[in-house]
This record gives C-alpha cells, structure tokens and sequence, in this order.
C-alpha cells in the first residue's frame, strides 16, 4: 500500500494546485487564528473550490468554537475535520464528519488509550510536542514511541522534509504523512521545489 500524503498549511489557490499536479492525497487549510498559516473563510472556500475530484480537503481547528467550525462548514467545501488542541471526543463527533484527533506524542503519551477513546476517527494524526503550541513547529518526535498495534491509521507530522521523510515511513509505516513547513520557502508559502522533492521521498521508501 503507497503511503498518502497530506500537504498541510495551504493559503493560495496556486499552491494548493501545485500540490494536486505533485500527486498529493490532500491538502490542509488552517483555521487557527494564531497560526501564520491560518486562513479566512472567504480565502479557504476559494481554495476548496479549485481542488478537484479525488483530493481530500481538510479542516484544521485547535480547541474552536463550534459556532465557528460551523460557519466554516456551511461556507467551505470539507471533506474531514482536523482536531488539533484538547478537543473531547465528543466535540468532534458532534459535525457528523470524517474526523482526525492530532495527538502532539512525548515520552508517556498513551496512543493506545488515545487511539481507543477516539475510536470511530478516521486516523490518529501524530506531532511533536511542544509546550504551548499546538502543531507546526517543524520539530521532529521519537518515532519509537508509536507503538504497533495502534487499532487506527497514523499519519505521521512534525519536522517531515524531503531529507528525512524516507527514513520517517520506513520506519513508522504510516498511513499518510503529513507536511507543512517541510515544502515552504515562508510560512504559509509553498515551494514547487519542494514539494516535488517530498513526493519523490515518499515514493522512494521502501514499504
């Protein structure tokens, strides 16, 4: 099975197209106000507009409001929900949508528990922790610390890059990855360069 990839952090319409011509399974539009990557309502429906057929479009929220994810939903073309703060499982099945649970993974982090208390999410999304920060800090985490009977797909974020993304699927055998800052020139800026080089790793791993 080839290893998805999720290019995350979109904000122009041209990048999220260059990461469609690039062969990427989807693309990530934040909606997290303290985020450099974040987007408008107005600027992700854009975006999800000009994405064909057969590629996901993803919503990234950290600890929102539901009034406002629902007004991101009546507006913007979703195909799943990303929970990235401390959202309950409760929270994120109350959209009747697809859904991710991003867990930011340190030493003691129990994805197994994790894993059975959002039970019916689509994939476990796994980052690096950082005190403060919910996701996108371009840091790498101990990829030995996912174990390998977790009961739901991983996809694997924090600090991919074209350089360490072979070594990053070998080992971890994700069902997707999922980059940001890894195929930027600046933050919220994709780089054709890039990316192209991602996807040539993704496709070198031996799986």
């Amino acid at each position: 099975m080839r290893t998805r990839v999720k290019i995350c952090g979109i904000t122009r319409v041209e990048d999220a197209l260059e990461a469609v011509k690039q062969g990427a399974d989807a693309i990530g539009l934040v909606f997290y106000a303290k985020s450099p990557r974040n987007v408008s309502i107005a600027q992700a429906s854009e975006i999800a507009s000009a994405v064909p057929a057969f590629v996901s479009v993803v919503g990234l929220f950290v600890d929102a409001e539901s009034v406002f994810i629902q007004e991101v939903l009546a507006s913007v073309k979703l195909d799943i929900l990303q929970f990235h703060g401390d959202e309950a499982p409760s929270a994120c099945r109350q959209y009747s949508r697809p859904y991710m649970k991003a867990i930011r993974v340190k030493n003691g982090t129990n994805l197994v528990q994790y894993a059975h208390d959002y039970a019916d999410a689509k994939a476990l999304l796994l980052d690096a922790f950082s005190e403060g920060v919910p996701g996108g800090t371009g840091l790498v985490f101990d990829w030995s610390l996912i174990p390998k009977n977790l009961s739901l797909p991983v996809v694997l974020a924090g600090g991919l890059n074209a350089e360490n993304v072979v070594v990053a699927i070998e080992q971890v055998r994700p069902y997707a990855v999922d980059v940001s800052g890894g195929v930027e020139v600046n933050k919220g800026i994709k780089d054709a360069v890039k990316i192209a080089a991602f996807m040539r790793g993704v496709s070198n791993a031996t799986i």
